[in-house]
This record gives structure tokens, sequence and C-alpha cells, in this order.
């Protein structure tokens, strides 16, 4: 099975594919979609749900884990990051793709094994678990969110499932 797994953000969306065979993991891929400030909100949500669907077409995931809104104390903060899950997750649904979501904690844990651990912890992990060199920050946490689903996955868990049509 090949998985997506995205770590949303408006400024910086990471992405990460992975393949799972039941026992091993595999790095198929991974990157970063950036946007900037002064551009329009649509714009910019636009553009990461474009670079999405190109993800998608390239690498053809079948599942696709995503990482949970967490409440900032900032509400503008946490409403932004909501609008860009929300492109990603209407990415996946339009292409037919499940989504499940997992919780930050949920995500370390599954990698790390500590739930409260750092970026850096976490992007150590997935290099060593998936022998992929150095990866930037946001596209290692995407990775993660992969490497978690993968351990996770049939749990219910699920925010949309593949469908017909959207009529």
């Amino acid at each position: 099975m090949r998985i997506l797994g995205i770590d949303p953000g408006l400024h910086i969306t990471g992405w990460g594919v992975i393949d799972y065979d039941g026992y091993h993991l595999k790095h198929v891929s991974h990157g970063t979609i950036v946007t900037k400030a002064e551009n329009s909100i649509s714009f910019r949500l636009n553009k990461i749900y474009k670079e999405l669907s190109n993800v998608v077409e390239d690498f053809a995931p079948t599942e696709v884990g995503i990482e949970q809104v967490f409440v900032n104390s900032n509400p503008n903060s946490s409403l932004k990051l909501g609008m860009a899950r929300g492109a990603a997750i209407c990415c996946a649904g339009v292409l037919g793709l499940s989504v499940s979501e997992y919780t930050p904690n949920k995500v370390k844990k599954s990698v790390v094994g500590v739930g409260h651990a750092t970026k850096d912890q976490v992007s150590t992990m997935v290099q060593i678990l998936l022998n992929c060199g150095t990866v930037k920050l946001d596209a290692a946490d995407a990775l993660a969110i992969a490497i978690c689903h993968a351990h996770n996955r049939g749990i219910s868990n699920n925010v949309s499932l593949r469908s017909g049509t959207y009529d």
C-alpha cells in the first residue's frame, strides 16, 4: 500500500509518501509546499490544493494520513491551519482517497515512542526508519504521519471515505 502523509500549514505544508507492505516501510518521496504571506488566502489554499493534486497524480497513494488541528492560543493561527487542512482533505476527497487523521501526540508516539517528542527527535527517527537521509522538518513530520497511519490503519479515525460521484 502507498500512503501519503500530510502536515498541513498555510505557510508550509509538508508531504511524504511511503510504501508499506504490512512489515516494511519504504521511503518513496517527500517535499514541502510553501506559500507567501503577501498572497491572498484563496491563492495560498489553491496552491496547496493544486500541488497536493500533483503529488497524488505523480505517486498514486491509496490512503492519506493527516495531522489533526490542535488549538493554538491564537485563534487566527488555528483558523489558518484549519483552512490549509481543509484544502488538503478536500483534495484527497475529490481524488477519491480515504483520509485518516491523527493527533500530534499519536504521531510522535507512533514514531518516537514518546507523545511529547521534539520535532528534531521525530525527524531523526523518520530518517532512521526510512533510511532516507536528511529531511526538512515539515516533510519529516509528514513522513511521520504516513508512518503513524501505516501502524494504525483500520482504527476508526476516517474523516472521509471513498465515494462514487460528487453530484
